[in-house]
């Protein structure tokens, strides 16, 4: 067999010649900076804001005034009006229970609660009215004198006109005042013409008619130690804001 031929490697290439390196003058900057702000001393916190100062009301009421003087520095005041003033009449306001329109309101009311008249007794001697639903054992124990007078008011002498007005305040003072029995002295008519107890009967209508009705709910002849025929017990509503005692 024929030996075979080994073959010979290739010779080696020759050295590349050295390079110089590129120059980059901020290569290190980024180093450099880093190093600087280690370096630094660290910034305080930031304080926070201070609050405006108080001011008492005091003190803003004395910058007000001394604002107001100065811009009404130099004004002359008008001259007073020669004519004088005329006062404003104060005017007693009327309770609306005695008022037209309460009335016609309490009218309309009983009208749709189906409330009828005051249940009258009347004679000679003796005279009761109870208010529609009111137990006639109320106005028996009024009759008896289980109430006690808290004001009684004397008709005498007054003619059916002043008696109206005198009854009438006399009665709505009496309810606002929050007392719940009372006095009326009508008199028995002895003197009257006729021996008409003329007042004794207008007191019924006034007492169970029209607007002082509103406020009652019975009355009765007085017994003869508080003038008998001659005088009437009438025990009124309690008043709204008056508790019970």
């Amino acid at each position: 067999m024929g030996r075979k031929k080994s073959r010979s490697a290739p010779p080696p290439a020759p050295p590349r010649p050295r390079e110089e390196p590129f120059h980059s003058p901020f290569r290190d900057m980024r180093e450099q900076l880093r190093a600087i702000e280690s370096s630094r001393p660290a910034a305080p916190p930031a304080a926070a804001p201070l609050p405006p100062p108080a001011r008492s009301p005091k003190v803003l009421m004395q910058r007000e005034k001394a604002v107001f003087l100065a811009e009404m520095a130099g004004v002359t005041p008008l001259p007073k009006d020669p004519r004088g003033r005329v006062e404003k009449p104060q005017l007693t306001p009327k309770p609306l229970y005695l008022t037209d329109d309460y009335e016609a309101l309490a009218d309309l009311r009983d009208l749709v609660e189906g409330r009828g008249e005051f249940t009258i007794q009347y004679t000679d001697e003796y005279m009761e009215g109870l208010a529609p639903g009111v137990d006639r054992r109320l106005a028996q124990r009024l009759h008896h004198g289980d109430y006690a007078v808290q004001s009684h008011i004397d008709l005498h002498g007054h003619t059916v006109e002043e008696a109206k007005v005198v009854v009438e305040r006399f009665v709505t003072d009496a309810y606002a005042a929050g007392q719940r029995c009372i006095l009326l002295i009508h008199g028995r008519g002895l003197n009257s013409k006729d021996n008409r107890p003329v007042l004794k009967e207008q007191v019924r209508i006034w007492l169970s008619h029209g607007r002082l009705s509103r406020l009652i709910l019975a009355f009765a002849t007085a017994p003869v130690t508080n003038g008998g025929a001659g005088a009437v017990y009438v025990l009124l509503r309690r008043a709204p804001g008056f508790q019970k005692k």
